[in-house]
């Protein structure tokens, strides 16, 4: 049996502006985003490639905004991932050499932090 781990909730404090973020300047694909009773909005949002996605919305989980563990994305080039974040205005780390990878972070409008990663010698 196979255990896929295909969504992640992000907890953010405006949901239009979480979305605005992860789609116009990240470049996340928005999958859905609808209403299915009072007090709950559910949007899902999908990296380009991805298998996992990640949810932000109104009325689906109490804990406070900004406070989603550290995520991270692979990339099969870690300077196009800079270069693209930063030319839609996010603000961006420098590119962080390590000897397992290398990586770019940033953080959304409320703080939730990622990295993105390059593994040297493994397409993303």
């Amino acid at each position: 049996m196979d255990w896929k781990l295909e969504l992640v909730f992000v907890p953010v404090s405006d949901v239009d502006r979480a979305k605005d973020f992860y789609v116009n300047k990240v470049g996340f694909n928005p999958d859905f985003d609808e209403r299915p009773m009072d007090g709950i909005r559910f949007v899902q949002l999908t990296p380009p490639g991805s298998a996992c996605s990640i949810c932000i919305g109104e009325g689906l989980n109490d804990a406070p905004p900004g406070t989603a563990p550290s995520l991270q994305m692979v990339v099969s080039d870690i300077q196009a991932a800079h270069d693209h974040l930063k030319g839609n205005g996010v603000e961006v780390s420098d590119i962080d050499v390590q000897d397992w990878g290398h990586f770019v972070y940033f953080a959304d409008p409320d703080g939730n932090k990622w990295a993105v990663q390059y593994i040297p010698g493994r397409d993303a």
